[in-house]
């Protein structure tokens, strides 16, 4: 999947209701997971934390 050009995957874990994500900003690696039933909900939350990430490189690279 994809979103604001950042490839990301989810997968439902070994555990009922735990979603593995994980997406990559250039060379870096994000990983977490998040408990949800709702595949859609698990998504929303990864795409969140990209947003977090991005907005973070952002003023990173503004301060530079």
């Amino acid at each position: 999947m994809n979103h604001k050009g950042v490839e990301y995957h989810i997968a439902p874990s070994s555990v009922p209701g735990v979603w593995k994500w994980q997406f990559w900003i250039g060379d870096k690696v994000k990983v977490g997971q998040t408990e949800t039933r709702i595949a859609g909900m698990a998504a929303r939350r990864a795409q969140l934390r990209i947003d977090q990430e991005l907005r973070k490189l952002r003023q990173l690279n503004a301060g530079s």
